[in-house]
């Protein structure tokens, strides 16, 4: 079986120090090679709500489009997420696809995730995690992306994060 690269967004901002943790447990679980960028904390955005930690990473599997975002969906049902219709609102855990390898696609995703080009607390960790890594659409390394997106329009800061 062919493995393929994903990056994965992670974000939480209920008990977030908690979720966070499990969020890589479970994906260690699922993935192979997991690789993760350092932890930030943002302002909750589009929402009032309460701060976020998030994080990028980086995992090899052998699954599907399809499978890996069933899996995801699965690690936040097992970590307390409620799937509501609303974007914006506070959550355990936040798990989604940015990219799988260099896959253009509109479904059964939105691959590249559009909000790699519009969420600081998606690319600053992108830009940590796979500077050199180009961006399949934009074709320009994240580290490009970042040194190029206004930083007043989201704030965000690394911070120290105890895994264990």
């Amino acid at each position: 079986m062919s493995q393929h690269t994903i990056l994965i967004s992670i974000g939480s901002n209920i008990e977030r120090e908690h979720y966070t943790r499990q969020s890589v447990i479970a994906l260690k679980a699922h993935f192979t090679d997991v690789a993760l960028s350092s932890v930030y904390e943002s302002e909750a955005v589009g929402f009032n709500g309460s701060p976020f930690y998030n994080l990028v990473a980086r995992a090899s599997t052998s699954l599907s489009i399809d499978e890996v975002c069933d899996a995801l969906k699965q690690i936040e049902r097992d970590n307390g997420r409620v799937h509501t219709d609303k974007k914006f609102c506070a959550r355990t855990l936040d798990l989604d696809l940015l990219t799988y390898d260099d896959v253009v696609t509109r479904s059964p995703v939105v691959l590249p995730r559009e909000e790699i080009c519009h969420n600081a607390f998606v690319l600053w960790p992108l830009a940590e995690l796979v500077p050199n890594h180009f961006h399949p659409e934009t074709k320009k390394t994240y580290a490009q992306m970042w040194a190029s997106f206004d930083k007043q329009k989201q704030r965000l800061w690394p911070i120290e994060f105890t895994w264990s």
